[in-house]
């Protein structure tokens, strides 16, 4: 039989993947809770798959397939999920996942998608695909704070936390004409129009500001 690891922080998840694979060939060799304990089953066990949940304490499964890949470790990895965001998925894509089977349905897809990977190909859903290649795109477009200035992405912010001219001159030690100037330039830089719209572009972009 084809030996299994499955690594789910929620105990009931993991007695519902050993009964869906219960009547297959597929015999699960360690039930785990945790990244790091996967990682350490993976090292004494040796399984042929490994199914991991993606949100998991002490280390999460997008990152422990990234632990396995640093160290060589290329058997199939399948993500088991209730859902996953854009940026994650994206994540697990360029950590060489194999597979990913959602939680809702797994009992109908799990055991198709892991012949899948042993047989080398990849079980990923076309509209998980591409909803990768949006988040690709997303990050290649540069971030309309990359053109500002040190002195610009000050300004903003202090726009966006709802400072008037002259509180933001007060801060600066400039003059308000001179705040009215950086806000000119800055309209013509992001094309926008108001003090409004570069507040919103702000609050989108705020990690960017710190």
């Amino acid at each position: 039989m084809t030996s299994i690891l499955l690594a789910d922080d929620h105990a009931f998840i993991r007695a519902g993947v050993e009964a869906v694979l219960g009547n297959t060939d597929y015999r699960i060799v360690a039930n785990v809770g945790s990244g790091r304990e996967a990682l350490a089953a993976v090292r004494e066990l040796d399984p042929a798959v490994c199914v991991f949940d993606v949100t998991m304490p002490d280390g999460d499964g997008v990152e422990t397939l990234r632990a396995m890949r640093r160290a060589g470790d290329n058997r199939p990895v399948i993500l088991l999920t209730a859902q996953i965001d854009d940026a994650r998925l994206l994540d697990a894509l360029d950590a060489g996942v194999n597979g990913i089977v959602g939680k809702e349905g797994a009992e109908e897809t799990l055991a198709d998608t892991i012949d899948a990977v042993l047989e080398g190909r990849k079980a990923i859903g076309p509209d998980l695909i591409e909803r990768a290649r949006k988040e690709a795109t997303r990050r290649k477009t540069p971030s309309p704070m990359s053109v500002l200035t040190r002195r610009e992405r000050t300004i903003v912010s202090f726009v966006a936390q709802g400072y008037r001219n002259r509180d933001i001159a007060s801060e600066l030690g400039i003059t308000e004409g001179t705040v009215k100037v950086y806000l000119h330039s800055l309209y013509q830089k992001l094309a926008i129009e108001n003090r409004t719209e570069l507040a919103v572009l702000a609050l989108r972009h705020r990690d960017e500001l710190a």
